[in-house]
């Protein structure tokens, strides 16, 4: 099981799973949404959305992975 960081509540309609990890975690990939479900058993059978109120355990944010390299365009960057 994930460490627990943090508890986050719900306080809007319409949310998802990955909307929250990315609002919170900074981004839904690399196991994120995945690191949440295993903190929260039965938050997966609630649905696609989350109901408001909804208290959910968060996991720490992950670390940095490497920089993105800025690619300079002759062009301009449109």
């Amino acid at each position: 099981m994930s460490e627990v960081d943090r508890l986050y509540t719900v306080r809007r309609d319409g949310l998802r799973l990955d909307h929250i990890a990315r609002a919170e975690l900074g981004s839904e990939r690399n196991g994120t949404v995945e690191a949440i479900l295993d903190l929260n058993p039965g938050l997966a059978a609630l649905g696609p959305i989350v109901p408001v109120g909804t208290v959910i355990w968060l996991p720490p944010r992950p670390a940095a992975g490497p920089l993105r390299r800025t690619v300079t365009r002759i062009w301009g960057d449109a």
